[in-house]
């Protein structure tokens, strides 16, 4: 995919504020600091479209990204962030939950993991319930310029096998700084909203 025009259309807690072009969607969940919105960057060839920060929990809304009139990126707050309170994490929670059922345009998720450790347990509910509710699901493992190259297989085998990964389910390395894996997942998201 070329992509020469993306601009944020709407940035939404609840649904009344949700875009309504029609176009299709895809989402973008993970833990906070897994790398979302480095991840949106590299897709969308922005350095800061998606505001990315060290520190986590920064991203507390559903920010719907216009990529070419042609697909929506949906940026959704991350999971797990422990220094929020309980009662933030569930209105977080309800916000994404909501999304994810009620969403007809949703094509698919995209589920970052990151590549270096071993998914958590908010990582192994996230993916069950994504299962659960008959979404397609890719797994993105960011980071992957962090591992020497001879280390990648090994690590995306600890996931593949944490999550209990069928042999349908796709996992794809995934770095922002080096771009690797950008033209796969391009491929696959081009697949699931039909762009020929």
């Amino acid at each position: 995919m070329n992509v020469n025009n993306v601009s944020l259309e709407a940035v939404a807690v609840k649904k009344a504020q949700y875009p309504g072009n029609g176009l299709f969607e895809v989402a973008f969940a993970g833990k906070s600091n897994v790398g979302k919105s480095s991840l949106i960057n590299a897709m969308i060839n922005r350095k800061a479209l998606a505001r990315t920060s060290g520190s986590p929990g920064k991203t507390r809304t559903i920010n719907f990204y216009n990529v070419e009139d042609l697909v929506m990126f949906v940026d959704l707050p991350g999971y797990g962030y422990a220094k929020i309170s309980k009662s933030e994490q569930a209105k977080w929670g309800n916000m994404i939950e909501s999304y994810l059922m009620k969403r007809e345009v949703l094509k698919g998720i995209i589920l970052l993991i990151d590549i270096r450790h071993e998914p958590g347990e908010n990582d192994k509910l996230m993916y069950e319930w994504l299962r659960h509710y008959g979404h397609k699901i890719i797994i993105a493992a960011t980071k992957s310029d962090k591992l020497k190259r001879s280390q990648i297989g090994k690590h995306l085998s600890v996931i593949v096998n944490s999550l209990g990964l069928g042999k349908d389910d796709v996992i794809i390395p995934f770095s922002s700084e080096n771009k690797s894996g950008k033209e796969e997942l391009w491929n696959i998201i081009e697949e699931m909203i039909s762009i020929s």
